[in-house]
């Protein structure tokens, strides 16, 4: 199997762990294989788009989800690090309001599967510019985007930043959670 998944504190995120082939020529691995993501997660991941930002140090993108078209992601780093926060905007959910974090990095080369009904973000570690590679399940409309508020104090995200990080001015008025437009 390419790699392992592991439940976090919130069940339905999941950390992969490649299964990496490293040698004094460098290394190898399969970033994603459907036939092995659904044996090793149990879900049947449909991806439709992909996408890739590059961040400057102390940059935060996020909390960001879609209200319609829902997106799951499947989040990996290739240079540099940053911290990866997911947070459960389904009102239903035992784990609603809730957040798990997680580094990921180029070194590590661990991945995060942030599920629908998930608000997504993070900030970049370091002195180093961070790139991250993203696979969707739907596709991006800018009509339904949202922003939870990065520093809710009713959410409570542990972001290791001291003050406030630069972002977005979208990123910046995001809304509280008890504002914010929610899942069932």
């Amino acid at each position: 199997m390419p790699y392992t998944a592991t439940r976090t504190a919130i069940p339905d995120v999941l950390m992969l762990e490649p299964r990496v082939f490293e040698d004094d020529r460098g290394f190898f691995f399969e970033s994603f294989n459907a036939r092995d993501f659904r044996a090793a997660t149990g879900l049947d991941a449909t991806f439709v788009q992909d996408n890739h930002s590059r961040s400057g140090p102390g940059v935060l993108r996020g909390m960001h989800y879609q209200v319609d078209h829902a997106q799951g992601k499947l989040v990996r780093v290739v240079r540099g690090s940053v911290f990866d926060a997911v947070v459960d905007l389904r009102r239903s959910s035992p784990t609603f309001g809730r957040w798990v974090g997680a580094v990921l990095s180029a070194e590590n080369r661990r991945q995060i599967w942030v599920p629908p009904g998930f608000a997504h973000g993070f900030v970049v570690l370091g002195d180093e510019a961070a790139e991250c590679l993203y696979k969707t399940t739907d596709y991006w409309y800018p009509e339904h985007e949202r922003c939870l508020l990065w520093n809710d104090p009713a959410v409570g995200i542990a972001w290791p930043v001291d003050g406030v990080p630069a972002m977005a001015a979208k990123d910046a008025a995001g809304r509280t959670l008890d504002a914010a437009d929610l899942f069932d």
